[in-house]
């Protein structure tokens, strides 16, 4: 029934986008595109629950259980920064540099990349760790969820400009971080905000690739000079082994901070 509802709201939007797409202009079709996807994924969890899954919207996440600030802001600051720190860090030796790119309106740039990115980043939350990772979840447990999760959302990008195995493999990381989110905060607004922030730091603030997509970058951008392996390549920094090294380190971070409270009696994110 979700998947059914899913498509259904999919297709009904995307029929509705293609009566307007010609009023639509050309730098803000990728958004309406996203707001698309995101909209037809929510009209489809929306209508499971109300029809088959009256547990609404606190089993994925997306309830008022679900919306706690401090969980939201702590997962938005880890997940800023596991990617701005290898970068930072890529900046020392040279490996990663800052060069002049065309003049241009950098505020109105990052209103642009921004409106993408955080619907682009909920329907991918929504997509791969919204109804799906819960029914998962609950049959074969947060272990497997997670696991499954990851490995689909790795191979859902490998169709990206400049995929690698090296960086779908990342991206497989990534997905544990962003499942150990959603599993310890319960949150998928947790989730989202580290999603969200991480793409936030490469695109708005670095002016980097992203997941093998160049966006609008005026003014200055971020561009490798060193192997492939470290600096990401075509893919971007996300796809070099030092983004690795700070999901890793992200992800161990988020267990250690839930076992810390479990341990000392408080489960709550």
């Amino acid at each position: 029934m979700f998947i059914l509802a899913s498509a259904a709201g999919v297709l009904g939007l995307r029929i509705v986008h293609s009566w307007i797409a010609h009023w639509i202009p050309i730098e803000w079709r990728e958004f309406a595109f996203v707001l698309v996807m995101t909209g037809g994924l929510l009209i489809g969890h929306a209508w499971t629950f109300h029809l088959v899954d009256a547990r609404g919207w606190d089993f994925v996440g997306l309830g008022r259980q679900g919306w706690r600030t401090h969980a939201i802001v702590v997962s938005a600051i880890v997940g800023a920064l596991a990617i701005a720190v290898p970068v930072a860090i890529l900046l020392l030796p040279g490996w990663l540099a800052f060069v002049p790119a065309e003049p241009g309106a950098s505020l109105g740039a990052a209103e642009r990349s921004l409106a993408v990115l955080i619907p682009a980043a909920l329907w991918e939350e929504l997509f791969v760790r919204g109804y799906a990772y819960a029914v998962v979840r609950e049959r074969w447990g947060p272990s497997t969820a997670i696991g499954v999760t990851s490995l689909f959302f790795g191979v859902m990008h490998y169709l990206n400009q400049g995929a690698s195995v090296q960086a779908v493999l990342i991206v497989c990381l990534a997905g544990l971080f962003l499942g150990a989110i959603r599993e310890t905060m319960r949150s998928l607004y947790a989730a989202w905000a580290a999603h969200l922030a991480w793409n936030a730091v490469l695109v708005v603030l670095l002016h980097a690739t992203v997941s093998g997509i160049v966006m609008a970058s005026p003014d200055y951008k971020l561009v490798e000079h060193g192997p492939d392996w470290a600096t990401g390549g075509a893919w971007g920094p996300e796809g070099g082994v030092f983004a690795a090294a700070g999901l890793a380190l992200a992800t161990w971070y988020v267990l250690w901070r839930q076992s810390r409270r479990r341990s000392e009696g408080d489960t709550g994110a």
